[in-house]
C-alpha cells in the first residue's frame, strides 16, 4: 500500500536516486542525493519496509541514544521531497537508500509506485564505479539510457553495457518496461584512491546532473572540499615514486584518449557551462564496488602503522588503455 498523504501536487518532478554499496564507489552518488537533501532541506515521506528487502546480517541496524531513550535505526530507503524555486520551478523526488539484499523486482515495482502516482517524467540514478582515471585530471561523467530517442535529445549514451550489474542496472531496466523515461550518470573514481569521501567525484555527478534537469543547484563547499581532497591525494602520490609513475601514466593515457575530442566546438560547450553557473551564482558498504568492467573490487586504501592513509604500490600498467565505459 502506497501512502503519498501530506505530499503537495508537484510541479514538473524528477526522481533522482542513488544507492550506497557496490554501485557508489568513494560514496560519491549517495552523497550526491544527500547533498540535494540538506541543501534544499528535503521532507521526507515514505520508507519502505526493512524487513521485505534488507538481510539485517549484511545491513545492520544501528543503537542510538534520544533523550535517554535507546531507539534503533534500521536500514532502509527513504522518499524526501524538494521544492526547487527560480524561473523555472521544478520539484524533486530524492530516493537514498542501500542497496537492497533481496526481492529486487519488487523493490523497484515499488519505487516506481511512487514514481507513478507522484507524476514523475524522469528518473535518474546516480552511480559510481572505480576506473583507470587519474586523480588530476577531471572526473569522467557517463550518461547512459536504454531509450533512443532520450539518447538524442539529451546528448546522452545509448547502454550497450553487458555483465555483472547492480540496483542502478535493475532499477533503469524496470523503468524502460514501465515506460518511465531513465537515464543513469556514473562517476569513475581512481581505484587507487576509492577509499571514501570522494568530494571531487560528487561535485562532479551535480554539475552533470545539473545540466540534464536544467535547475540550479546550490554547491555550498563542496567545490573546496574537492580541491583539499585533490591536494590532499597530490601529496600522498609525491611521497611514492612507484604511485607517482603510475599516476603520469594513467594522465598520459588519458590525454591521449581525449585529444580528439578538445574541439572548438567542445571547448565551447564547456565554456558555456561554466558561464552559465558562475552567473547562477551560489556557493562504504561491505565488500567491493563496480569497476569499469562489472567486476568487484575492495578498497585500494590502506592505513600504515602511522595513521595515515596512502595509496599502494599499485602495478605497472600493461598498456595505455583507459576504458572508462561504465554500466547502465
Amino acid at each position: 500500500m502506497i501512502e503519498l498523504e501530506g505530499v503537495p501536487e508537484l510541479v514538473d518532478p524528477v526522481m533522482v536516486a542513488a544507492f550506497e554499496g557496490w554501485n557508489d564507489a568513494g560514496d560519491a552518488a549517495s552523497t550526491a542525493v544527500a547533498h540535494l537533501d540538506r541543501e534544499w532541506k528535503g521532507e521526507v515521506f515514505a520508507a519502505l519496509d526493512a524487513e521485505d528487502y534488507y538481510d539485517f546480517q549484511v545491513n545492520r541496524p544501528t543503537v542510538f541514544m534520544e533523550a535517554g531513550v535507546r531507539k534503533i535505526t534500521w536500514p532502509t530507503t527513504r522518499l524526501s521531497v524538494v521544492r526547487v524555486g527560480g524561473e523555472k520551478p521544478r520539484d524533486l523526488v530524492l530516493v537514498r537508500g542501500i542497496e537492497p539484499s533481496m526481492r529486487w523486482r519488487s523493490f523497484c515495482n515499488e519505487l516506481l509506485g511512487f514514481a507513478h502516482e507522484l507524476g514523475v517524467e524522469l528518473v535518474v540514478v546516480l552511480g559510481a564505479l572505480l576506473g583507470d582515471t587519474p586523480h588530476t585530471r577531471p572526473v569522467p561523467i557517463s550518461g547512459t539510457t536504454s531509450d533512443p530517442d532520450l539518447a538524442r535529445r539529451m546528448d546522452l549514451e545509448e547502454t550497450k553495457y553487458e555483465g555483472p550489474t547492480g540496483i542502478v542496472g535493475v532499477l533503469q531496466e524496470a523503468c524502460t518496461h514501465a515506460g518511465v523515461p531513465a537515464v543513469s550518470l556514473w562517476a569513475a573514481v581512481p581505484h587507487y584512491v576509492s577509499q571514501p569521501p570522494n568530494p571531487k567525484a560528487t561535485l562532479a555527478l551535480l554539475n552533470r546532473l545539473e545540466d540534464l534537469i536544467d535547475v540550479r543547484i546550490p554547491l555550498g563547499e563542496l567545490p573546496e572540499d574537492a580541491r583539499a581532497w585533490q591536494v590532499g591525494v597530490d601529496q600522498l602520490a609525491a611521497e611514492d615514486s612507484e604511485v607517482a609513475e603510475y599516476v603520469q601514466s594513467l594522465e598520459e593515457a588519458r590525454d591521449t584518449a581525449e585529444l580528439p575530442e578538445a574541439s572548438g566546438e567542445a571547448i565551447a560547450r564547456e565554456f558555456e557551462r561554466y558561464l552559465r553557473r558562475r552567473d547562477g551564482g551560489g556557493p562504504p558498504a561491505s565488500g567491493g564496488h563496480a569497476t569499469a568492467d562489472g567486476s568487484d573490487s575492495t578498497s585500494y586504501l590502506r592505513d600504515n602503522p602511522s595513521g595515515r592513509t596512502r595509496p599502494p604500490k599499485p602495478p605497472k600498467p600493461s598498456g595505455t588503455d583507459d576504458d572508462e565505459s561504465s554500466e547502465d
